[in-house]
């Protein structure tokens, strides 16, 4: 079992969301960490633990971003992180795979299953291992309290349910893990 750590400068967790029911509007969040651990022999032994701060949300338009991290949406001040809690790995096939988790946004917590491909992992430029990630997979925001919305006169809502998450970048495996594994 290696530890792993994103790479913050190469790795972005972004979504997308329907706007007036015509066009998706993207986002990103800035402040993100994760435990990682990989057991490359046995995948479905691998864990993932990832915490997102909230108040970094951004989608271009200060106005939104504020809106997101008032209490129709992320309420940041209350509730300043949403986890994923990884409860089960499994390979589906070669260097992919579906985790499902515990996913906590605000005070509400859902199982949600995220399905990606592992690029690596392969032996970088600076002495270390890398990998990258592929990751994503769909939510519906109001089971988790974000029910913020506004019917259109012509029809529809303003904001769509169904938010499509993705996570791409870059892990490196830890120093420690590194040393101990070229000590072996």
């Amino acid at each position: 079992m290696t530890r792993w750590n994103l790479d913050t400068a190469h790795t972005e967790v972004g979504f997308s969301v329907k706007h007036m029911m015509v066009a998706n509007v993207k986002g990103r969040f800035h402040g993100v960490t994760a435990e990682i651990a990989i057991d490359e022999d046995h995948p479905e032994r691998s864990t993932v633990l990832a915490e997102i701060e909230t108040g970094t949300v951004d989608t271009r338009q200060p106005d939104r971003d504020t809106h997101l991290r008032s209490g129709d949406f992320f309420d940041s001040e209350r509730f300043p992180l949403m986890t994923f809690r990884s409860t089960e790995v499994r390979r589906t096939g070669e260097g992919q795979f579906a985790i499902t988790g515990d996913l906590t946004i605000r005070d509400v917590t859902k199982p949600v299953t995220l399905t990606g491909v592992l690029s690596g992992p392969l032996s970088d430029v600076y002495g270390g291992r890398r990998a990258g990630i592929d990751v994503s997979g769909e939510i519906e925001r109001e089971a988790w309290g974000l029910g913020w919305n506004v019917a259109m006169e012509a029809g529809g809502v303003m904001v769509g349910k169904r938010v499509k998450i993705v996570i791409e970048g870059e892990i490196v495996q830890a120093v420690a893990d590194a040393e101990v594994e070229a000590a072996a």
